[in-house]
């Protein structure tokens, strides 16, 4: 055995993996995120010594962000065949978004690809190599952007699974542990690892403050990673009591898993209800939105006087506010806030031939005519279908339909309020067969076509075949 295997270094890291391992079961897979750098290579490595190979799988994420990312590859397996690991890799997309931080995009989109492959080799733990050089740049750079509590706690040494973001535990088993005393054990067991161009590129602010602020500091203020650890610690203690308030102002404001009152929420003063909306987000799996938008939306909530009317958006979501309640849904600012801002289409016109399916591009979506019986609620006579050329056209206002056969035509307006729908949900096609409305998405058949029909035709036969209409946004179509 070489002489280093009883050296300093050798023995912190170990020990450090060590204590990792035994605070997981003894049949624990450990999966090990693996770029190939220093870091990662002395990880995968340590933690064959310490757990076995057997127990552990390695994960390579390639990102296609540098020409040498295929080398990189070819590397890291070979790197994991030589140590009898199992070695598994996912080719993943970085999306370049104007105003995004491409450092940041692919940041999001390795942990995504990581979690999927824990989760297809069973992890029960992921191993990540970051150290205290990282967690101190962490710090700085977050203090330097103005970061709250959050921000300033840096990397948690491990972090549970949850619904938001990991599927397993993920653990930092190196996160005390000096950058220099991981290129010690690399060198002393001869270690072969990727140098990444990209690192020396100080136009991204971790390497201007590694190569150009850091080494200042070292000089000036030895024990500086010391004291922002410890600083980090204090901010997560701080965090984790913000948590707690969070959580309890959360029993009294929440409505159900998804939804906030509305009023309630308004008889928290600014601090907490900034603190209380910051924590729902992220239990909503959104990410954190910035000081300045969370202020702005905490705002128009205060402001809003009709609740129909609010609408914030943020990551591909839309708070709304309905009869009292506040949630997030799928929307962009492309679809109508309100009911006044209905959109006027083409529009569209059918001689029914026995279509199944009649796409309307211009909605987004499609209706379904199938068979069923005539006891169906959304059936209609296949004779009536027939009678009239069918056309589609946007609301207009004043909109009657008749549920029951026998009961009262009510406007559209007011059977979307009784049913619950949210106003900017009301703008759906209208389909007609003649000058008649006949069905409604959301609301269903308008039996007053069925009474027109038999006045100018006589009763339809019972034993007639009947269809069902159906409407079916594109997203929800197989």
């Amino acid at each position: 055995m070489t002489p280093f295997a009883d050296s300093p270094a050798d023995r912190l890291i170990t020990e450090a993996l060590g204590v990792a391992l035994a605070a997981l079961p003894a049949s624990a897979r450990i999966a090990l995120a693996f770029s190939g750098g220093v870091d990662s290579s002395v990880l995968l490595d340590a933690a064959v010594r310490v757990a076995g190979a057997a127990r552990c799988v390695a994960l390579h994420i390639h990102h296609g962000l540098s020409p040498n990312a295929d080398e990189w590859l070819v590397h890291c397996a070979a790197f994991a065949q030589a140590r009898g690991v199992t070695f598994a890799a996912s080719r993943v997309e970085v999306p370049r978004i104007a105003g995004e931080s491409l450092e940041a995009m692919a940041r999001e989109v390795r942990y995504r690809a990581l979690d999927a492959l824990c989760q297809t080799h069973q992890a029960d733990a992921l191993w990540l190599g970051q150290h205290a050089d990282d967690q101190a740049e962490t710090v700085l750079l977050q203090l330097l952007r103005g970061s709250g509590l959050a921000g300033l706690a840096g990397m948690a040494a491990e972090r549970l699974p949850d619904d938001a973001a990991a599927s397993v535990v993920r653990m930092r088993p190196v996160l005390h542990v000096l950058r220099a005393q991981l290129e010690q054990y690399a060198a002393g067991w001869n270690l072969r690892w990727i140098e990444d161009e990209s690192n020396a590129d100080t136009r991204y602010a971790r390497n201007a403050l590694r190569h150009e602020v850091v080494p200042v500091l070292t000089v000036h203020f030895p024990g500086f990673r010391d004291a922002l650890a410890r600083t980090a610690a204090h901010a997560a203690t701080a965090q984790g009591l913000l948590e707690a308030l969070a959580q309890i102002d959360l029993q009294a404001v929440a409505q159900d898993e998804r939804t906030l009152s509305h009023e309630a929420l308004l008889m928290l003063d600014d601090d907490r209800a900034l603190n209380l909306l910051r924590y729902w987000i992220r239990t909503c799996g959104l990410p954190a939105p910035s000081t300045a938008r969370l202020k702005d939306a905490w705002r128009q909530l205060r402001t809003a006087r009709e609740g129909h009317h609010l609408r914030i958006d943020h990551a591909g979501q839309a708070l709304r506010s309905y009869r009292g309640k506040l949630y997030w849904e799928a929307g962009d600012s492309a679809e109508a806030a309100d009911e006044t801002a209905l959109l006027e289409r083409a529009v569209s016109e059918l001689v029914w031939q026995g279509e199944s399916i009649w796409h309307l591009p211009q909605w987004r979506g499609t209706f379904i005519f199938s068979d069923t019986s005539a006891g169906d609620p959304h059936a209609v006579p296949l004779a009536l279908l027939e009678h009239a050329v069918l056309t589609v056209r946007s609301r207009r206002g004043g909109e009657r339909l008749r549920r029951e056969r026998s009961g009262p035509g009510r406007t559209l307006k007011n059977l979307f309020q009784e049913q619950g729908v949210p106003a900017w949900k009301r703008d759906v096609p209208l389909l007609f067969v003649g000058d008649e409305l006949l069905f409604v998405p959301l609301l269903g058949v308008n039996q007053a076509a069925w009474t027109a029909f038999d006045v100018e035709h006589g009763a339809i036969a019972i034993d007639g075949r009947y269809l069902r209409i159906e409407w079916r946004e594109d997203l929800l179509l197989a």
